[in-house]
């Protein structure tokens, strides 16, 4: 009688594996999709922010060169960091007037979006 009443439980069971395949397949299948998306957007982010990066670096240069090329702001300390495009003046200068020129030299540099001028005078 055992024997009997396994063997009714054999196509239930087949049943139940025969409807939950496709549902785990849909859901593997859903799953690596996500992944692949989450992938890509991790790729997508990190190329765009190397770009921002190496913009920055170019801007950084661009403007420590135009600051060393002014004749007001040749001999000034003034360190320069860039982050998104945004220029942040730091430093010790001589006058308001090396200050101002600072950040004048920075605006008109390309490639410049703002421009933080932390410059203090001695």
């Amino acid at each position: 009688m055992r024997y009997g009443a396994g063997l009714k439980l054999v196509p239930a069971a087949l049943l139940a594996i025969a409807i939950a395949g496709p549902a785990m397949a849909q859901s593997a299948s859903q799953s690596m999709h996500e992944a692949g998306e989450s992938t890509e957007n991790a790729v997508s982010h990190a190329w765009h922010g190397t770009k921002t990066a190496v913009k920055d670096t170019d801007i950084t240069a661009k403007v420590k060169t135009a600051l060393h090329e002014d004749k007001l702001t040749k001999e000034a300390d003034i360190h320069v960091t860039t982050v998104a495009g945004v220029v942040t003046l730091r430093g010790t200068v001589p006058s308001e007037q090396i200050a101002a020129r600072a950040a004048s030299v920075t605006r008109g540099t390309t490639g410049v979006k703002d421009v933080k001028n932390h410059l203090r005078t001695e």
